[in-house]
């Protein structure tokens, strides 16, 4: 380890690069696959509650049914993970219970969903050719299968992700059978249901919801502001088990310095004004994370700010700095039109009218087009969705005369002449230009 002066005028650690590769396979693993930071600061409470519905059916053979609401980023997932991985430290947890995953989005039909089950069970060899009769029978026999002689039958935990989008099923055959099997004694099941969806009870079908134990935990981003950086200081916090000990606790005070930074708050007070999940905060982080190197082994305030720049980009003022000049004209054009015309719709020919104006005035250092090549780039246009025409259904009107509207705000064309590479003066100059 080498040792140099920071900005700051304090001793700071200069790690190898093999350091700064494990701390960003670390923190790239919770931002991008979801692995368990040391703390889930602000669900204590609900991971308290799932928790002890698991291991009540794990150990002791007790089944339930529970629903897990909350918004898109709000930790149902990794609440989910974080359970599983405490309650498989405890001894005899992990022989007692098995896992089933099922996904909505994947699973879009009850044979599917019973294939999958099947699968992860590992009863393919069980099930052979058999042939049933319906749906329950089959669920039924593949839990049976997992009763061995005279000892107790094994847990099954049924996570099914997407939860809404199961009740389109015909006839909800799989969330009846599921329900059912976990309100009888037959086997053992605990079924966790994740969504984001509030109304999902009244989804179910009269017969579905009486077998459902109406068990509900709600995850909301409701914290604070001050929880939301302990958040944050949880994502970034390095784990106990990480080799080079010197190195993690040089990085828990640049974080600790980091999140009492006045622009660094300000940067996370935007975020969380904007979106309190934790998928935008990873987003916010992954810039700064991936960043890292042996000559830049801490992230500074500066990442956070230039991070949420780049967030912040807007796609068409970004896609304007690509177009050609002569597009660029005719946008322009276009927005004096809109501008004149108080926001009325306009065609091809007042907008090559306006784009003539300009391009024939004497002493211009711009190239001018001739019609057809100016009909092709407004084409182009109406291809990048910079522009939308209102009369697509009219066939017979000529594609010179068709009413069209303008999709970019003034604002974008001025932050886009900005940005544009080697802008023309007198391109500029028109674009600001108060149309009379």
């Amino acid at each position: 380890m080498k040792r140099c002066k920071s900005h700051s005028k304090r001793r700071t650690i200069v790690p190898d690069s093999h350091v700064i590769n494990e701390v960003q396979n670390v923190l790239r693993g919770r931002i991008f696959h979801g692995d368990i930071p040391p703390d889930l600061h602000g669900l204590e409470e609900q991971k308290r509650e799932l928790l002890d519905l698991i291991k009540r059916c794990a150990q002791y053979g007790e089944s339930n049914s529970v629903l897990l609401i909350g918004p898109r980023g709000s930790g149902k997932s990794l609440l989910v993970k974080t359970i599983l991985e405490d309650l498989y430290k405890t001894k005899g947890v992990k022989q007692n219970m098995l896992e089933v995953h099922l996904n909505g989005l994947v699973q879009t039909d009850d044979r599917s969903a019973l294939l999958q089950i099947t699968r992860q069970l590992q009863l393919e060899n069980t099930v052979g050719d058999k042939v049933f009769g319906s749906f329950a029978e089959n669920l039924v026999f593949l839990l049976d299968a997992l009763k061995s002689g005279g000892q107790e039958s094994q847990s099954v935990l049924f996570i099914l992700d997407e939860f809404d989008l199961f009740t389109n099923h015909k006839n909800q055959s799989l969330l009846y059978n599921l329900f059912d099997v976990s309100q009888s004694a037959q086997t053992p099941i605990c079924v966790i249901g994740l969504t984001c969806r509030l109304d999902v009870v009244e989804l179910l079908e009269k017969r579905v919801k009486s077998r459902f134990s109406h068990r509900q935990i709600h995850l909301f981003n409701s914290g604070t502001f001050n929880d939301y950086l302990e958040v944050v200081r949880s994502v970034l916090t390095l784990p106990s088990s990480f080799k080079d000990r010197q190195f993690v606790q040089a990085w828990s005070t640049h974080v600790a310095d980091l999140l009492e930074d006045s622009s660094s708050r300000a940067v996370l007070k935007r975020q969380f004004s904007i979106a309190k999940d934790i998928r935008s905060l990873h987003q916010l982080l992954a810039f700064p994370v991936c960043s890292l190197s042996p000559d830049h082994p801490f992230i500074d305030p500066k990442d956070l700010v230039d991070a949420q720049l780049k967030m912040g980009v807007d796609c068409k003022t970004a896609m304007l700095c690509g177009v050609s000049v002569l597009e660029l004209c005719l946008i322009i054009a276009m927005k004096h039109l809109t501008t004149l015309h108080e926001g009325e719709p306009f065609n091809f020919e007042m907008v090559y009218k306006e784009y003539q104006k300009f391009s024939q005035k004497k002493g211009h250092a711009v190239q001018s087009f001739e019609k057809p090549v100016v009909l092709k780039a407004f084409e182009h246009l109406t291809a990048l969705e910079f522009v939308k025409s209102l009369d697509s259904l009219a066939k017979n009107t000529p594609k010179e005369y068709r009413l069209v509207t303008l999709l970019v705000d003034p604002m974008q064309i001025n932050d886009a002449l900005q940005r544009y590479p080697d802008c023309p003066t007198e391109v500029k100059q028109w674009a600001m230009t108060a149309v009379v």
